[in-house]
Parts: C-alpha cells; structure tokens; sequence
C-alpha cells in the first residue's frame, strides 16, 4: 500500500501499547519502523529495469523477516531516543511498527512475497486498493486522537475501525467474483481463472478480468449497497510465447526478460493493442474497462541481446476521469 498508510499504521500499532507519556514517542518510532520495509524500492539497476519490479515487495515484506526488520529500524533510531526511552521499548515499538507492512500490501492486488524464503509465491488478497484514502483517515484519526487524549484505547480502536473496513472489502470481493462468474456463463465462457479488484482509492468499483480461450475479458463492476452495476468492457488475445520464439533466441537476455515478466504478472499479459512492441500487464490499467495497461515492458525484437524496459503508462484524458467518476457514483 503507499507508503503513508504504511506509516500510519505502524503508528497506531505502536500506539496501541504504549503509556500515556511514551504515545509520542510510539508514534513517531511506528511510523518510520512502518514505512522502513519499502527501502526495498531502492534495490535498482541501471541496466535491468525489471531488477526494481522483482524486488520491491520482496523479502523485506517477509512475515519471517519481521523480526529482523524490526531490529534495523530498532537500532537506526536508538541514538534519536536513547535519552528517552529504554532499548527494550524502542525495539517493541519498531517490531509493531513494521510487523503489519507485508500483510498489509499483501490485502492489495500488487502482490507480496509473505513466505520468502519458503515460498517464492506472491501472495494478494486483493480486498482493498493500493491507494484507500477511507482506510487511511481511520488511522489518522486514531494516531491524532490518540495523542490529544493521550489513550491507547483511542488507537486500539482505530486498529479495530480499520480491521472492519477490511472485512467489507472481503464481503465486497466475494460479490464481485460472483457477479464476474455469473457474467461469464451468460456469455457461454468457461474461466479457467480470473482475478477481481478494487479500483483506486474506493470499494465500490472493482475490475474484473477472466481468461477463457485465448482471451483476457475486463470488465468494470460496482458493487453497490443494494443492487450491482455492469459496465461492458474489452477483450483481449493472451500473450502466446510461442508467437516470438522463432523472432527472439531462446535463453537470450530479452528471452528471459519476457519470462520474468510474464512470472512478475501472474500470465496476466498481452500484447499492447496498440503496440506490438510492448507486453502489458492486463490486471492493471487506468480505466476499469480498458485493456491498455498501466504498465509494461518495451523490447526490440532486432536487438535479444539488450534489456527490456520496464515502463509505465500512466497518461488518462478528461474522458476517463469523467467515465471513471460516472462508473464510480452508478450513473
């Protein structure tokens, strides 16, 4: 999720155990402890832009890297609170901070190696969005509130607010995978697998995407309080690997790029439809119903031995602001 949520929520973890007269403290400790797991960001190449995508959401967001990241963050801001608080607080409040950081990203649908080194598999629950600012003001609510009224409790139950919002999420996600299965048998298709998503920043509008032969279908779907909404979407023919090879050595640099990519999307991935140069992320896109990705990778077939570059796309017209609100409000 972005990073200030993160924040906010390693605050009001750390707040939740915290004296009267350490709250502050807490919250500033929890904070930075919170945010501290995406550092993994940073782990960048010059030459290969898929080492960035690779990486983030990686072994710093482990649930089994939590105590470790948790001693980092402790010893990075012991000199700052030395004077204040003993070691032992520092650390219990950095481990809070940081222990919610991969689960957390792990209920959104970008996806987080929570069982790294056990299992490479990138875990997402996809119940809420990478941006929620609902989800967001409960814990700054919490963190405020709790440091006027000095209470813990106040935090504590931001922490169960927030947790609620959650679970609506699943409840909505639930109706949302039922409303895309039932659409695909009107259609007469048979899903051999789908993934349904929040849209940014809201629970109401999810983006739903099925394969079924050959095909990626999207749709938009909201989700509303009494009765749901269909907005039609495209479709679009999956990446078939099998198309380039003859184009792109096997085991070339490019070769493997492709393959990354295609393990980074789940083998979510098409041809840009506009572009035959660049392999997009069919889960993501600005618009709930398009099929032009958010992002992607650019190659050049004449060069195997180069890199892909991974790039994102990120440009939206008026008109889809406007589509995307009409969408949002059921209109």
């Amino acid at each position: 999720m972005d990073i200030v949520t993160q924040a906010l929520l390693g605050s009001t973890l750390a707040q939740s155990v915290a004296k009267k007269a350490d709250l502050k403290y807490a919250a500033i400790i929890g904070g930075l402890a919170g945010m501290l797991a995406d550092v993994d960001i940073f782990i960048q190449s010059p030459t290969d832009s898929l080492l960035t995508i690779e990486f983030h959401r990686h072994f710093t967001h482990s649930l089994f890297f939590i105590p470790v990241g948790a001693l980092i963050a402790a010893l990075l801001l012991w000199p700052f609170f030395r004077k204040r608080l003993v070691p032992t607080k520092i650390y219990l409040y950095s481990l809070l901070g940081y222990s919610m950081s991969g689960v957390l990203d792990a209920s959104t649908s970008y996806g987080t190696r929570l069982l790294w080194p056990f299992s490479d598999e990138r875990i997402a629950w996809h119940i809420i969005s990478i941006v929620d600012p609902v989800f967001s003001l409960i814990l700054l609510l919490a963190v405020v509130f709790a440091l006027r009224r000095k209470s813990f409790l106040i935090a504590r139950t931001g922490l169960l607010v927030a947790s609620l919002y959650m679970v609506v999420g699943v409840v909505q996600l639930q109706r949302a995978e039922t409303f895309t299965e039932e659409l695909a048998v009107s259609r007469g298709h048979k899903i051999e697998r789908m993934v349904v998503k929040p849209t940014i920043g809201n629970l109401l509008l999810w983006r739903s995407i099925y394969q079924a032969d050959g095909y990626f279908y999207v749709d938009a779907i909201r989700i509303g309080p009494g009765s749901n909404k269909l907005y039609l979407g495209n479709k679009i023919k999956q990446f078939n690997f099998s198309e380039i090879t003859t184009k792109i050595p096997v085991g070339s640099i490019l070769y493997k790029d492709i393959k990354r990519f295609q393990n980074f999307s789940d083998g979510y991935i098409a041809l840009h439809p506009q572009r035959n140069n660049i392999i997009g992320d069919v889960r993501y896109a600005m618009l709930a119903t398009s099929v032009l990705p958010l992002w992607g990778i650019e190659f050049d077939r004449q060069k195997p031995a180069q890199h892909a570059k991974y790039q994102f796309y990120r440009d939206i017209s008026d008109t889809d602001k406007q589509l995307f609100m009409s969408m949002l409000l059921g209109e």
